[in-house]
């Protein structure tokens, strides 16, 4: 996820996510995510002229992808793949992060959420795009994992919505003791809807 190695415009995006999971929409500002992505401030308008808005949806956008990415980079790192195994390794990235980092970061996507869902259509759109893609991927792979079609998105909504509660919380506490109970306790369930007969 590093910022080198990028062009100007997606550096931008890339460092309007990163600033938008620490600090939240309201507190992100443009002059801000050009200096945090090492761009002139005059290419802000060249590359976005629908303003912090179209920059705010875009990271959201990226920030969807890179979760939905990343469900099968944790499913290459069991050596025999669950729907518990997987759900361990999503609340994993968090533990380790705020273990490592300390609790200064969130989800873009719900801060993005919390911030301007409720005042922007467009964002709202964004948001809702994002968790959509990201609840599509773990799904498909709770799917080839055995779960039963009509049950794979419902529980992929279980997962993302435990670990964003769980996120928040450990914020809260700046603690990973939310993060590992949902681990704990929603890997039996989750294991439990593989169909042993398929």
């Amino acid at each position: 996820m590093a910022v080198s190695g990028r062009g100007p415009r997606e550096r931008m995006v890339f460092s309007a996510a990163q600033l938008i999971r620490r600090d939240g929409v309201a507190s992100t500002g443009m002059r801000e995510v050009a200096a945090h992505a090492r761009a002139p401030r005059g290419s802000l308008q060249h590359y976005f002229p629908g303003g912090k808005e179209q920059l705010v949806n875009e990271a959201v956008g990226w920030a969807g992808r890179y979760a939905a990415g990343r469900v099968a980079r944790f499913l290459a790192a069991l050596p025999e793949p669950t729907p518990g195994g997987l759900f361990s390794q999503m609340v994993r990235q968090w533990t380790d992060e705020y273990t490592s980092t300390g609790f200064e970061g969130g989800c873009p996507v719900a801060a993005a959420t919390v911030d301007r869902a409720g005042s922007s259509a467009s964002t709202r759109e964004a948001v809702s795009a994002a968790f959509d893609g990201w609840t599509g991927a773990v799904a498909l792979a709770l799917s080839d994992m055995g779960v039963p079609a009509e049950r794979a998105r419902p529980l992929a909504t279980l997962m993302i919505s435990s670990l964003e509660g769980a996120i928040l919380m450990a914020r809260a506490e700046r603690d990973v003791r939310p993060l590992t109970a949902v681990s704990r306790e929603l890997g039996p369930l989750l294991d439990s809807a593989v169909d042993a007969t398929g």
